[in-house]
């Protein structure tokens, strides 16, 4: 069998998705008869039947159901081989998915490294989806909870749990506070917002938010805010993602970039007894 065309996918998964011939020949902007004539040639090539099909209703047999979740797999991915080439074209620049108030001062160190050109960051929770699809080259992800199928990583540091709270908060004076005694203040929210940390912090400072950011960003809040150690979560371990196979020049730059930021920060924490991350 000869290979099949990203067209063909793309019409099967209209109208596996729509189950109606017509509602799917609308959103692919083409006319009904010729879009019948491809699904029925591309069952003949396959020599599977993957739509049932009476003048009443349309239904997935099982192998179109597999055949379904296979085809978004592969046209996600041939979008996200697209987003890659097209930033190819500035070597230097790459994207970084982050998750917000997480190693912001690293992230910050890295993002103005003059070593590895220059680069953007998307603040986002759901970071690996990012990675997969080509919105992103590299992502920090977290050891143990984020999911690293397929990709390749270096460790780069631990953070250890802080709350947030504005200065003037009932727990802000406490040496350590828990998931359940921030839980009863109805601003709390443990996954941070889809923001840059200047804006988390602003939330805070109002009184609109309590949240948990990691201790690298510890450093960079005001004295309006209140840092306060989470006592029963663990210190996450982050990590630099990228896709596994062959990687960009840029992408090797960074990670080596992004190492030896990593153990200077470090040193610095060591030497100065800040709160910091540690290597």
């Amino acid at each position: 069998m000869d290979r099949l065309e990203t067209r063909e996918l793309a019409y099967f998964v209209a109208v596996a998705e729509e189950l109606h011939f017509g509602k799917a020949a609308e959103r692919l902007g083409i006319a009904q008869p010729p879009l019948s004539r491809a699904i029925s040639r591309l069952e003949r090539r396959m020599g599977v039947r993957l739509l049932e099909r009476t003048s009443r209703r349309v239904a997935l047999t099982d192998a179109g159901a597999v055949f379904l979740g296979e085809s978004r797999q592969l046209l996600d991915s041939l979008d996200a081989a697209v987003r890659r080439a097209q930033r190819a074209r500035q070597p230097g620049r790459l994207v970084m998915a982050v998750r917000p108030g997480s190693a912001s001062g690293l992230v910050a160190d890295l993002v103005r490294s003059a070593e590895v050109g220059s680069h953007d960051v998307v603040f986002t929770h759901d970071r690996p989806a990012a990675l997969r699809d080509g919105r992103a080259d590299v992502a920090l992800l977290c050891i143990g909870t984020d999911d690293l199928t397929g990709l390749r990583t270096a460790v780069l540091t631990e953070e250890a749990p802080y709350a947030l709270l504005p200065r003037d908060h009932p727990l802000a004076r406490r040496t350590v506070v828990t998931v359940a005694e921030l839980a009863q203040d109805a601003h709390f929210d443990p996954e941070c917002p889809t923001v840059g940390l200047d804006e988390i912090v602003d939330r805070v400072v109002l009184g609109r938010l309590v949240t948990v950011v990691g201790s690298g960003a510890v450093e960079r809040i005001p004295s309006e805010v209140a840092a306060v150690p989470v006592s029963d979560l663990l210190p996450t371990r982050l990590a630099l993602a990228w896709p596994g196979g062959a990687s960009r020049p840029a992408v090797t730059a960074f990670v080596r970039s992004a190492r030896a930021a990593a153990a200077r920060r470090a040193l610095d924490a060591k030497g100065t007894g800040a709160v910091a991350v540690q290597g």
